[in-house]
């Protein structure tokens, strides 16, 4: 690990930017990572174990690439994973689940994400969700980004970006079959592209 991102991490964690979430920051970070995802948030859940997609989300979200060869041992030792916001935004006072962040909260976070594009320098990076594809293409209806490789930049760091559903238990999307056909393209996409492959192909050989 790099004294560069040794630093940011020590930021990061000790980050207290945000008065009204819960819980310290949560990131899987992986050094020199060449593929990253971005969720939405952590949740009560993420908090308590300290590392992303801890729950039921996780156990679907594993699921979708075990079939490519990759578990979830392996899908964390080797992507960099991380959130819009890093620390539980609470519940949303009207139910339904988990609050959105809202724009301050998204801004002062996003500097920790803008720092994780400029250190690691991913070859692709995974939206999980709405709010991470908006942050990162600038789109968020899942019907016309869910499938296509889109290229995007930010922080002054260029980098491909593959949009999944959020696999979240309360969501509906992936009841619809088309919608389903959409994530085994969007899958496809992230499993043949050549950060993905060279990640586990060192992997194995490691």
């Amino acid at each position: 690990m790099t004294d560069a991102f040794s630093e940011h991490l020590a930021a990061l964690y000790g980050c207290r930017a945000c008065p009204n979430v819960f819980g310290q920051p949560v990131t899987g970070a992986v050094p020199g990572a060449k593929v990253m995802l971005v969720g939405q948030a952590p949740g009560p859940h993420e908090v308590e174990d300290r590392r992303p997609f801890a729950y039921t989300a996780g156990r679907r979200l594993f699921g979708w690439f075990e079939q490519f060869g990759v578990d979830e041992s392996d899908f964390r030792s080797g992507i960099h994973m991380c959130a819009v916001i890093r620390c539980f935004p609470g519940r949303n006072p009207k139910g339904g689940g988990d609050r959105v962040p809202g724009p301050i909260e998204i801004a002062n976070c996003g500097k920790h994400l803008d720092r994780e594009l400029q250190l690691l320098r991913p070859k692709l990076v995974i939206a999980v969700g709405t709010l991470a594809a908006q942050e990162l293409i600038g789109k968020s209806e899942l019907r016309s980004i869910v499938g296509p490789l889109h290229r995007a930049e930010r922080a002054g760091v260029k980098f491909d970006v593959v949009v999944l559903p959020h696999p979240s238990g309360r969501s509906t999307w992936l009841n619809d079959r088309k919608n389903r056909a959409l994530l085994g393209r969007a899958l496809d996409r992230i499993t043949s592209h050549a950060a993905w492959r060279t990640t586990f192909r060192q992997k194995r050989r490691a």
